[in-house]
């Protein structure tokens, strides 16, 4: 059971409010490097996950996304070499994050969690990042691969990387603007 004091103090975090939950993110995404901010060649989509980790890649024109890969997380280091070298390999100019939001478009606490990745990636690579609801992202790529009639092995194979292609094409679709206003499903 939860005191008065909990209830105020969750009401007043500063955690709540999606702006100052980017504002600390690109904070302690900072590295001192350049950032690449280009408006032109290629974006990597990123459905972000604990273990797993969807990749999908646009063309350098911005007009098509493809799933690239379901990288599997290893330890930080190993994951920053992996970045590193799909930016490199890649010709990756700016990342676009999923961002998992309530259906009320609050932010969940998986939110917070990419937020905070989305910083890490940033100072990682020197890559700017943005991000894109994702809502539903993952039900999409499973209803299609249910569609090709896949077994769940090959449906768990590749259930990241499309959602990563949903989000990624989404992204494109909407001429490159990443999450400004954040709204529930019924606003």
């Amino acid at each position: 059971m939860s005191s008065g004091c909990d209830k105020k103090r969750l009401k007043t975090d500063p955690f709540d409010n999606v702006s100052n939950i980017l504002a600390f993110a690109m904070k302690i995404g900072e590295t001192g490097k350049e950032m690449h901010t280009e408006s032109f060649g290629r974006v990597a989509g990123i459905d972000y996950g604990t273990v797993r980790i969807g990749v999908a890649v646009s063309d350098p024109d911005r007009l098509l996304a493809s799933p690239y890969e379901t990288y599997v997380r290893k330890s930080e280091s190993k994951d920053a070499e992996y970045f590193k070298r799909l930016v490199t390999e890649e010709r990756i100019m700016k990342f676009v994050v999923g961002l998992p939001l309530h259906l009320s478009g609050q932010v969940s606490d998986k939110a917070r969690e990419v937020l905070l990745f989305g910083a890490w990636l940033r100072g990682v690579t020197g890559i700017d990042v943005d991000y894109v609801d994702e809502r539903f992202t993952s039900v999409e790529a499973e209803h299609y691969l249910r569609q090709a009639k896949l077994t769940n092995k090959k449906r768990k194979e590749r259930r990241d990387k499309i959602a990563a292609q949903i989000l990624l094409s989404t992204y494109l679709e909407s001429g490159c603007r990443g999450i400004s206003d954040f709204q529930g499903i019924d606003d």
